[in-house]
């Protein structure tokens, strides 16, 4: 049963810390909302750039371009991706929580105009070590917003 745009929650992710963020989405989608994620490439990571970068390129060698594990280059499928590791997606409940998860990179034209909610303890204002955006790091693993 789809449900109408008015029941979906929208949370905007802009200055939230990724990790937080998906922690708190998954225990609510767990809990039978749906959930449409919004602005997933101004989401923060916490920590160096160059570190998060190097241990991403290392991590994408593994594995075979057919067989798998499949890697991300987006923004919306990279925190998709993080949402999904907070569930348990093998189980009939996770796989349930995780078909109600949506993400977008910016805002979609069917979103626009809603009120958007921001998880306050998920807030990266006080974060005081090195970071630096989802959006940024997909493009220095691939990504090409323009394409």
């Amino acid at each position: 049963m789809e449900k109408t745009p008015e029941q979906i929650t929208v949370i905007d992710a802009d200055g939230l810390i990724l990790g937080r963020m998906a922690t708190y989405v998954a225990k609510r989608l767990l809990n039978g909302e749906e959930i449409a994620i919004v602005n997933a490439e101004k989401a923060i990571l916490s920590g160096r750039k160059s570190v998060k970068l190097a241990d991403t390129k290392e991590f994408l060698k593994v594995g075979a371009p057919m067989r798998g594990p499949f890697h991300y280059r987006r923004p919306d499928r990279l925190v998709r991706r993080t949402v999904r590791g907070m569930l348990p997606r093998r189980k009939p409940k996770g796989k349930q929580a995780f078909k109600r998860l949506r993400v977008y990179v910016g805002i979609p034209d069917d979103l626009k105009g809603r009120s958007a909610e921001t998880l306050s303890k998920a807030q990266g204002k006080k974060l005081t070590c090195p970071h630096s955006t989802v959006g940024e790091l997909a493009r220095e693993i691939g990504w090409n917003p323009e394409a």
